[in-house]
């Protein structure tokens, strides 16, 4: 059996996901993280926020399984034989 451990990477993204996530619902339901005086504005700030976090935090590979990390393991040491 090998090391299966999520990296630090995936967390962070995750977490930013979630924030962003996080702060999308509570200003459709008026209570804003991020306190903005105009509505439109907070809206579309917020939106860009959550679309962007989405965007990076799941543009890379982000394992979570055991399979998923041993194959992460097993791609990676493919990798490393072909260079």
């Amino acid at each position: 059996m090998g090391n299966y451990k999520i990296s630090t990477a995936t967390i962070v993204r995750t977490v930013c996901l979630l924030l962003a996530l996080a702060n999308q619902l509570l200003s459709a339901m008026g209570k804003p993280i991020i306190p903005i005086e105009s509505s439109t504005v907070e809206q579309l700030v917020t939106a860009g926020i959550t679309t962007v976090t989405a965007l990076v935090a799941w543009w890379n590979n982000n394992s979570f399984s055991k399979e998923a990390i041993q194959a992460d393991s097993v791609l990676e040491n493919l990798k490393k034989q072909v260079h």
